[in-house]
């Protein structure tokens, strides 16, 4: 068996373990490159030398402050002072709510962005009497499009 095949099968097996979660993603991903050095595809060297540690560090530090910011409620505040400046009309609400949500996507990471704002999002739709399918989707949407404006937005850009 060559090389590419030997890949192919590992990078299935491994793929389809985090799709099962049947072990944790970063488990199952840590294993497939652990092989891959076992079954000599990669050496050691080529491996390390594979790793990007300034997109790592850049992750580690978007997951700190996302983290942090969430835990200090400042999503929450940005929404009630949304309410407030649009005076509970829900379409205004809405939309202060999606500009929020692609402001900070492209500075943090645009899931933990919608993570950190769905719930808001839901509680304002529920004291407002209104479906919060539109809310949701615009905050999915504006994330999205706010993530690609910068390239920490979006985890792929970088």
């Amino acid at each position: 068996m060559n090389d590419l095949a030997i890949a192919s099968l590992i990078f299935s097996i491994t793929y389809l373990l985090i799709i099962s979660e049947r072990i944790h993603k970063t488990a199952a991903a840590l294993a497939g490159g652990l092989v891959m050095i076992a079954f000599r595809v990669l050496d050691q060297e080529e491996a390390f030398a594979a790793i990007d540690f300034n997109v790592i560090f850049l992750l580690v530090g978007m997951m700190i402050i996302a983290n942090t910011l969430g835990k200090t409620g400042a999503f929450q505040w940005l929404a009630i002072r949304a309410a407030k400046l649009a005076k509970g009309n829900p379409i205004r609400i809405l939309l202060f709510l999606a500009a929020i949500a692609a402001a900070a996507s492209a500075f943090l990471d645009n899931v933990t962005t919608v993570v950190l704002m769905a719930p808001v999002s839901l509680f304002v739709a529920s004291i407002l009497q209104v479906s919060p399918i539109p809310f949701l989707v615009s905050l999915i949407l504006a994330s999205n499009i706010g993530g690609t404006a910068t390239l920490i937005g979006d985890p792929p850009n970088i």
